[in-house]
């Protein structure tokens, strides 16, 4: 069966994406397997927990992102007066 290669969305991300990868798998200690045995003989297993963990980094990264924007949205914005009954 023929391997798919993902395309990242946005090409001109694909190095650092590449480069996030390989910062991943060194911080699982996994680097090394990866240098000696290359990507195509590990196991999914490995593959899959350092894309797991890539993508649990995306998410947190957005989160943060959409924190600060909706913080500076809510500075900017003046505040509502108090509804009258």
């Amino acid at each position: 069966m023929p391997r798919r290669r993902r395309r990242p969305i946005l090409p001109e991300a694909e190095s650092a994406l590449d480069r996030f990868k390989h910062e991943v798998a060194r911080e699982l200690g996994l680097e090394d397997d990866i240098q000696r045995r290359g990507w195509e003989n590990m196991t999914t297993r490995e593959v899959g927990k350092i894309g797991g963990n890539m993508v649990r980094r995306m998410i947190r990264y957005a989160e943060e992102k959409m924190r600060e924007e909706q913080q500076r949205s809510s500075e900017s914005s003046p505040e509502e007066p108090p509804k009258q009954r």
